[in-house]
């Protein structure tokens, strides 16, 4: 999947984007999308901000030594880079099934005029 470009032979002059934004597929996507992204950003900001909590108030706990001279900030700061890697991992998965082929079908209508022959008719308004 993806957003593959436009051709350049597609003319989109005449598209009304504030009537593609208005209309209820539109709208849907974007509560997918959104249902999905804010609470994992805000896990991952609770994650983020406990780390540099700990860091500046719990200094003896992140001194901790787990092993050699391993301690627990050191284990912690490779969890978060971890944690980036997993939560990118799980948002393209998530995108691939969810939100791009919803999206995909949005833009073929739109290049097709299909969309636009929908809200004619009074289905997208």
């Amino acid at each position: 999947m993806g957003n593959d470009a436009l051709s350049a032979e597609v003319d989109l002059s005449h598209v009304d984007y504030h009537a593609v934004q208005q209309s209820p597929e539109f709208q849907k996507l974007r509560k997918t999308h959104r249902s999905f992204v804010f609470p994992v950003l805000a896990a991952c900001l609770v994650w983020y901000f406990a780390y540099v909590l700990l860091a500046v108030y719990a200094v003896e706990f992140m001194s901790t030594r787990v092993f050699g001279s391993i301690n627990i900030a050191m284990l912690l700061g490779l969890a978060q880079v971890v944690t980036t890697f997993a939560v990118t991992m799980w948002y393209v998965r998530w995108a691939d099934t969810h939100f791009d082929p919803k999206a995909e079908q949005i833009r073929d209508e739109i290049e097709t005029g299909v969309f636009f022959d929908k809200a004619d008719e009074g289905v997208a308004r």
